[in-house]
């Protein structure tokens, strides 16, 4: 069985950082599995699919040209050739992610691509319902979660430090109301498996977090190559 250690939680948590350093420190694949529907709700809006319209969004999501490439700074999304890495970490990208995600068939259709990201020697995957749904036999599932005044102080400063921040009170309104519809959706709602180990990451630095989930990967069995 190829060992698979699953991120849940909601946006701002530290999903991405964390899970790209854990993968770093046991050599494994990795999948960011949000960034899946965020390259769909672009190339959606690019070419003007109705976010309604549930059949042509499957469409999309079963024609996409994407690839993920491992960089320095992250988890470059390659679609069609072109990096859009930037383009589709944008609030509005995000929102209409979690429209995206919230529609059943849409899920079902992208589901078999997250599975294939599953390859030896392991893989590190962050995202909203990868230990509850897209891979419930997970050897290690984590919930990260922070309070909502917290991930969007941090969304704050990243949105700062590429030079085109929001309004605090925006990001926090933005963040509130997509935790409700991420939360609340009938299909696929973001909460914890039930064997999920949640790290609360509010006061806790990222070398922390990375510490506590290693820690935890190696009481079960999980060992670096």
């Amino acid at each position: 069985m190829i060992p698979v250690i699953t991120l849940d939680g909601p946006g701002g948590s530290g999903k991405g950082t964390v899970s790209k350093l854990v993968a770093e420190k046991l050599g494994f694949h990795i999948l960011d599995s949000g960034a899946i529907y965020r390259v769909l709700a672009y190339a959606a809006l690019k070419r003007n699919v109705d976010f309604t319209d549930e059949e042509a969004l499957c469409e999309l999501a079963r024609s996409l040209n994407l690839s993920f490439v491992p960089m320095e700074e992250g988890v470059s999304a390659v679609l069609d050739g072109v990096d859009i890495s930037k383009e589709i970490r944008n609030e509005t990208t995000g929102s209409n992610a979690s429209r995206v995600a919230a529609l059943p068939r849409v899920r079902a259709a992208l589901l078999d691509r997250q599975r294939a990201f599953q390859q030896a020697p392991g893989l590190v995957g962050d995202g909203r319902d990868l230990g509850t749904v897209v891979f419930p036999e997970a050897t290690l599932k984590i919930f990260l979660d922070a309070s909502a005044e917290e991930r969007a102080r941090r969304r704050y400063l990243q949105q700062k430090s590429n030079g085109n921040p929001q309004p605090l009170e925006q990001i926090l309104e933005e963040i509130r109301i997509r935790d409700d519809r991420d939360r609340n959706r009938p299909v696929a709602p973001l909460k914890p498996a039930d064997d999920a180990v949640t790290v609360d990451t509010t006061s806790m630095t990222v070398p922390e977090v990375v510490s506590r989930i290693l820690e935890l990967a190696a009481g079960r069995n999980i060992a670096p190559l």
